[in-house]
C-alpha cells in the first residue's frame, strides 16, 4: 500500500533530501488534501517539531481532521499523543522519545503503549550510516535498527523505518533492508526513503510492507 507523506515546515508542506536540503514547497493544501482523500492512511509529519524549531500544529488539526492521518514529528508524550487521536490522528509516530544514551529507553515504550494503545503507537526506527537516527536525523544513538526492533516490539503496533541516506533522493528504496526487517517482526512495517516507482511499493507489497512516498509524489513522478 501507498501511504503518501505531507511534511509540514515554517508553515508548507516540503520535501527535503536526506532530511536537509529543501527541494519542493507548496502552500495549496485544498489541492493535496483533495488529491490524498482516497488514500486509506497519509502520513503527516511537522519537521519543525522534530527538529524543535517551532511547530505546524495547527495546520497539523487541520489536515487530521481532514485526512486518515498517522502523526509525527516532535511528539515526545502520552498527552501529546492523546490530544492528536481526539484531533482526528488514527495513530501517533513516536521517535527520538523511544531513544537514550543506552538504546531504547522501554520505560518510556511502556507508558506510551498503556496510555494510548499499542495499535495506535507508531514506532519510528530512522537509520541513518546503519544506525538509529534521532533529533530531526542530526544525532545517532549507538543502536542497529534490528536491535531497535527487537526491543520495542512488544510495545507498538507498527514500525515506520525511514531509509535517511535515501529519503528525498528518489533513487529506490533498498528492497533487501525491508526483507530483513520483514522477517524481524510480526507487527505491521512501514517504510520510506528513495521510493520512486509502482513496482517498488507492488514488490513491497508482496512482502507484506508497505510504503511512504513524497518526494516521487509531489515531483510527479509517482502519480496517485
Amino acid at each position: 500500500m501507498l501511504i503518501p507523506s505531507i511534511d509540514l515546515m515554517g508553515g508548507r508542506i516540503v520535501q527535503l533530501v536526506r532530511g536537509e536540503k529543501l527541494k519542493l514547497a507548496f502552500d495549496d493544501f485544498d489541492y493535496w488534501i483533495g488529491r490524498f482523500a482516497a488514500y486509506p492512511l497519509v502520513q503527516l509529519i511537522d519537521l519543525d517539531a522534530a527538529m524543535r524549531q517551532g511547530n505546524n500544529a495547527e495546520l497539523i488539526a487541520m489536515i487530521a481532521k481532514r485526512l486518515p492521518c498517522q502523526v509525527g514529528g516532535g511528539i515526545r508524550t502520552a498527552e501529546q499523543a492523546r490530544a492528536l487521536l481526539d484531533a482526528g490522528a488514527r495513530a501517533v509516530i513516536f521517535g527520538s522519545v523511544l531513544f537514550d544514551e543506552a538504546g531504547v529507553d522501554t520505560k518510556v515504550a511502556e507508558e506510551i503503549s498503556t496510555a494510548i494503545g499499542r495499535e495506535r503507537f507508531v514506532a519510528s526506527v530512522d537509520t541513518k550510516d546503519g544506525r538509529v537516527a534521532v533529533r530531526g536525523w542530526k544525532e545517532q544513538v549507538e543502536l542497529t535498527p534490528e536491535q531497535a526492533i527487537a526491543i520495542l516490539e512488544p510495545y507498538c503496533g507498527a514500525f515506520l523505518y525511514t531509509h535517511v541516506d535515501r529519503e528525498g533522493t528518489m533513487q529506490g528504496f533498498p528492497l533487501e533492508r525491508a526483507r530483513v526487517l520483514r522477517e524481524l517482526t510480526t507487527r505491521k512495517l512501514i517504510v520510506a526513503g528513495g521510493i520512486r516507482e509502482h513496482a517498488e511499493i507492488d514488490a513491497l507489497h508482496e512482502m507484506g510492507v508497505d510504503a511512504v512516498a513524497g518526494m516521487a509524489v509531489y515531483s510527479g513522478l509517482l502519480a496517485t
